[in-house]
């Protein structure tokens, strides 16, 4: 249910069970993991610039598959510690821009892949939030941390007590994802954005996106931060990419980048 594909620099992650809407066992998250390896090693030998997750169907993933799965056998740590967050851990670490569609249902699981990845799009009528007050269990993936950061603390405990969820409209506006997309044109507008970022500077990007990381993670003040540029400014001027794209400004044409 879970296929890798590469081509032109971009590699397609897709969850593929439309039939139970891209729910995940624990056999699913292990090839989930194995794909962003295989995907990984690639962009290592220059053959990824960028990455995009999608999911088939009407959702992108409704969240932990529970199919055969008693209360009385189920391991939530087993799942959650031992599988779901080393995979959340290696999306967010992803050498390259990461990007996802979603559509329908983005749950659960399904939640946190999305808030693994750098860039989310999201069709209008996607469904967010926190469903977890139905089971008698709580919001999961890093979903508590996320919440918070961008929502508040007050949206995030309505989200939770009363279960209802958000719109993607309403999630792209209250600063949870980058845009809403019409449902119909969602993957086709996301296609184009990879296609054009990994044609772009990506070892400079890849320079950002660990610099946001950073400064999220150590809450690091403004000038902490401009110290930290500066040096990932210092380090990129020596690059192909730089020369390239100095030169390229000059001349006025449009660089072409390698990825270094």
């Amino acid at each position: 249910m879970i296929s890798l594909s590469i081509a032109n620099g971009i590699a397609e992650v897709v969850l593929n069970a439309p039939h139970k809407l891209n729910s995940l066992d624990e056999q699913a998250l292990r090839d989930l993991t194995q794909a962003y390896d295989d995907a990984a090693a690639a962009a290592s030998r220059g053959e990824v610039r960028a990455l995009l997750l999608r999911g088939e169907g009407r959702a992108f993933c409704a969240g932990r598959d529970i199919a055969g799965v008693t209360p009385e056998n189920d391991d939530a740590e087993a799942y959650l510690g031992g599988l779901v967050q080393p995979l959340l851990q290696k999306m967010s670490a992803f050498p390259a821009p990461t990007f996802a569609a979603a559509q329908g249902a983005c749950l659960g699981v399904g939640l946190g892949l999305l808030l693994a990845t750098d860039v989310v799009y999201v069709a209008e009528n996607a469904k967010f939030g926190s469903p977890f007050a139905k089971l008698g269990a709580t919001l999961d993936s890093g979903g508590h941390w996320y919440f918070t950061e961008r929502l508040g603390m007050h949206r995030t405990l309505d989200l939770i007590y009363t279960a209802e969820l958000m719109t993607g409209a309403e999630a792209v506006a209250k600063g949870m994802f980058s845009r809403a997309i019409p449902a119909d044109e969602l993957l086709d507008s996301t296609r184009a954005i990879v296609a054009k970022v990994a044609t772009g500077a990506t070892g400079a990007f890849k320079a950002s996106k660990e610099l946001v990381a950073h400064i999220r993670d150590q809450r690091l003040g403004l000038w902490t931060s401009m110290k930290e540029e500066n040096a990932e400014q210092a380090r990129l001027c020596k690059s192909e990419d730089y020369a390239e794209g100095f030169r390229a400004f000059q001349e006025k044409r449009e660089p072409k980048f390698a990825g270094n």
